[in-house]
């Protein structure tokens, strides 16, 4: 390994750096080699050991799950959700200009976000008010996949299936019930039995209780932001419900790319990539998500492909595959503005490797 890289004041000077834009009260990063190095540290209000929420970290889990089902024979990704998913839930699920396309919808486009279903947490409902508006503007209520459908019924889908893709966390709320249905487990047992138990995951939970004060204060923007009812819904837990830490993150992130959890080749069969506009800029594959990295950040060596998944909350899990190196962390922010902070962290990272 190279010396540059384990300079310890580059790693020291690089997290500290993360918190100082507006708004960004503390940070954890945690940096890995394959084998050869491990790093963990922190800056402002947040500690190593902090237990925080991963918000949408969690979907790679629901990758892992995925592709372990498949293993077992218990689904294809090209499945028709009809074969998993009961009438009632089917019933107007997809009905553009008139055609209805709820049956043609099937498991790889709910996990590569190009089903085209209405988003309950972006898209405006018929009060001119998006699931997403409301959090943030302090209601804090449970959406349950039965308040998920009745709302996204009434919006217009965004587009046929498999036509693009777009950022939506009811295709996660769906994936959350096939994937009980399949199991005959809740998904919070699903997660405990697949992954939690087989990696040993000892600070890694199911957000149920929305009275547990263990994960540490989100912020939005300047003010403490407080959603225990949102996150500790069932129908959410698939979508971004999972509390861990840096380092934990950081054995599952090498479990997922390393094929502890899967055969490790499976990894290629994820990279379909879209483009996603919203809610930031990146590739999105089958439930894996690339960085867009311009050829200006490093003109005469282009970084290349860095995979993982961001969180809404500014948690971050990503593998640099060209030089194994690993990354986990969170800045805690959920104005969704702060991805920048780890984005420029890692790039500084991987160019101080060289």
């Amino acid at each position: 390994m190279e010396k540059s890289f384990v300079d310890q004041s580059l790693l020291n000077q690089t997290v500290k750096q993360m918190v100082k834009e507006k708004n960004n009260f503390g940070a954890v990063l945690c940096v890995e080699h394959e084998n050869n190095f491990s790093w963990v540290g922190s800056a402002g209000n947040l500690n190593v050991d902090d237990q925080f929420f991963i918000t949408s970290v969690t979907k790679l889990f629901v990758t892992a799950v995925i592709l372990k089902l498949r293993a077992e024979k218990k689904l294809q990704l090209e499945d028709n959700i009809s074969i998993h998913l009961s009438n009632d839930i089917m019933n107007g699920l997809h009905v553009l200009n008139s055609v209805d396309y709820s049956n043609e919808i099937t498991i790889q486009h709910l996990i590569s976000n190009t089903s085209g279903i209405a988003d309950y947490f972006f898209q405006k409902q018929a009060n001119g008010k998006s699931g997403g508006s409301d959090l943030f503007n302090g209601q804090d209520e449970a959406w349950p996949l039965e308040k998920t459908l009745e709302s996204i019924k009434q919006i217009k889908p965004q587009f046929k299936p498999g036509q693009k893709a777009s950022y939506c966390g009811t295709n996660y709320q769906l994936l959350g019930r096939i994937i009980e249905n399949i199991t005959g487990m809740s998904i919070k047992e699903v997660f405990q039995s697949y992954i939690f138990n087989e990696l040993n995951l000892s600070k890694t939970y199911v957000y149920e209780n929305e009275h547990d004060t263990r994960p540490v204060s989100l912020y939005y923007k300047s003010q403490h932001f407080h959603a225990p009812k949102f996150i500790s819904c069932p129908s959410f837990t698939p979508e971004g419900g999972i509390v861990s830490t840096a380092q934990e993150m950081m054995t599952f992130l090498k479990a997922f790319f390393n094929g502890r959890l899967f055969q490790k080749e499976e990894i290629e069969t994820l990279k379909k990539w879209n483009f996603i506009f919203r809610p930031s800029q990146f590739y999105y594959g089958i439930g894996l998500e690339k960085l867009w990295v311009p050829r200006i950040v490093s003109p005469f060596k282009p970084i290349g492909d860095i995979l993982g998944f961001w969180g809404q909350s500014g948690a971050f899990a990503f593998c640099y595959p060209e030089r194994d190196l690993y990354f986990t962390g969170t800045v805690n922010q959920a104005s969704g503005k702060s991805h920048n902070l780890a984005y420029n962290a890692m790039i500084k990272i991987i160019k101080a490797v060289g």
